[in-house]
């Protein structure tokens, strides 16, 4: 995986179409600023959570086409994709097949039968589900209130409960929702061979796999992050992605203290930096590098191959710095996004225990170009692989208007707002747009960021330096959070 620039967006974020964004990637100010690009997965057939209840694999021809994909290519730009390992469509071929035929379905035990999954851990209820065990409940973690079943109705009336981790809605016996995969099925298993050479044939150098760690299950286990079943079932993953040529980079939210990004990193496998986020805008509004700097230097002593960002479509980490960053500072930090217009799920009835919030980068920092050129300037500097999310790059505002439209559970919508052509073209007259554009092009074009570079972090009270040391190229970046401000030097 190279460390060059990556843009983020949905295939309809930038102009309405994947098209548009090729256009835009070519117009002069645009060009040499990225090397690669994360398509989110409304690029497939899906029907909800904007792309990420996949119904199939296929490209949406409404948005993105293989003559996109392949403008995309002649611009030197390989692409990172989403592969939704743990669950599928209600709308899904496979899900459907099941509801039509029922014990009949070739598809029978491609999703999980909750009751066969738990059979002899639990009391069968009056509604025809087990009720498991409180032994095994007590060590589960829910996404969502109450078992995460759906009863499905087969065709000859009987009520058949399956495993649905995440969203559900029923009409009849037409269903809505992300029915989790039965990984113990070898269909499974050929849907995951197919789908990997399938985005790999789209131009895929990078595969996130989301959800993933929800996927290894067993009773009496937490059900997500499953230790060991969650690695092995991540090696059988890398030892069908890796004769594509495609390198996997596994999505999991986890406090700093847990030292999963570790566990991943020695594994040899790339993780997101989930991290930077927040120690960014930590350094800038208490005016301190030291936390930042502690991280840096980490990722640089332990060799750790990182994908960073700043905001993205999933709202800004913060909870995982637990252990990193002081807890009432974690606190602080989420109390002042969400004082700038910023939002926190409600989960569980706990605001306290979700682990993002919901806000564009430059809103969470109070809107001020200044701060958003040293935080960009900082994610170019830092090592490894800069993801930059299309609405942040150009300066882009809280959108309460896009929630109260999504309505209940809409708290995501405030960071996904679709730019019109006129927008761009307003957005790249302003300074603050055009001043990270220059710094992307430095990213992705100065010899000193090159593979083989020599990285040095130092870092106390409001000063911080990174410099970057390759032949006779270097790059120093040098912060005073006390004046707010950064110099760079190139050579």
């Amino acid at each position: 995986m190279n460390n060059k620039p990556m843009l983020n967006a949905y295939p309809d974020s930038l102009g309405g179409k994947l098209s548009d964004i090729a256009a835009l990637l070519k117009k002069k100010e645009m060009q040499d600023t990225f090397s690669s690009f994360y398509i989110l997965p409304s690029l497939y057939h899906s029907d909800l959570d904007r792309g990420f209840s996949v119904v199939d694999y296929n490209l949406n021809e409404e948005l993105a086409t293989i003559e996109d994909l392949s403008q995309l290519k002649e611009l030197g730009i390989d692409l990172k994709l989403d592969f939704i390992l743990n669950h599928a469509s209600a709308q899904s071929p496979q899900f459907k097949d099941l509801v039509e035929k029922g014990d009949e379905s070739e598809y029978r035990d491609f999703f999980i039968d909750w009751n066969k999954f738990w059979e002899g851990h639990g009391v069968m209820t009056d509604e025809g589900y087990i009720q498991p065990d409180e032994s095994c409940l007590k060590q589960m973690f829910f996404r969502k209130p109450g078992l995460p079943i759906l009863m499905v109705e087969f065709p000859d009336g009987r009520r058949v409960p399956y495993w649905n981790t995440f969203y559900q809605e029923v009409h009849g016996r037409d269903y809505l929702g992300q029915m989790d995969l039965n990984i113990k099925s070898e269909k499974v298993w050929d849907f995951y061979r197919e789908t990997l050479k399938k985005i790999a044939s789209y131009g895929a150098a990078i595969v996130r796999l989301d959800a993933f760690a929800y996927a290894p299950k067993a009773p009496g286990k937490k059900n997500f992050l499953n230790d060991p079943e969650t690695w092995e079932f991540l090696q059988q993953i890398h030892e069908l992605a890796a004769p594509l040529g495609l390198t996997l980079l596994p999505e999991i939210h986890a406090a700093y203290e847990e030292k999963i990004y570790k566990t991943l990193a020695d594994k040899g496998y790339a993780t997101y930096d989930f991290f930077l986020p927040g120690l960014v805008i930590d350094a800038i509004e208490n005016r301190r590098a030291d936390y930042l700097a502690k991280w840096a230097r980490e990722v640089v002593d332990d060799k750790i191959s990182t994908v960073n960002m700043l905001g993205c479509h999933d709202g800004i980490p913060l909870l995982d710095l637990k252990g990193l960053l002081p807890e009432d500072d974690i606190r602080s930090l989420i109390d002042l996004i969400v004082s700038r217009g910023g939002m926190v799920k409600n989960l569980h009835g706990q605001k306290n225990i979700y682990y993002q919030v919901n806000a564009t980068y430059y809103s969470a920092l109070g809107e001020s170009d200044s701060k958003m050129l040293l935080a960009r300037a900082i994610q170019m500097f830092m090592p490894g692989k800069p993801q930059v999310w299309y609405l942040d790059l150009f300066a882009g505002k809280n959108d309460h208007e896009a929630v109260r439209r999504a309505g209940e559970s809409g708290h995501k919508e405030i960071n996904r707002t679709n730019l019109s052509a006129s927008d761009i073209g307003e957005a790249l007259k302003k300074n603050v747009v055009a001043k990270q554009l220059e710094l992307l092009r430095m990213r992705n074009t100065h010899k000193a960021f090159e593979k083989g570079a020599v990285i040095t972090v130092a870092g106390e009270g409001p000063k911080l330096s990174i410099r970057y040391d390759n032949g006779e190229a270097y790059a120093l970046l040098t912060v005073d959070f006390e004046a707010g401000a950064y110099e760079i030097e190139l050579s």
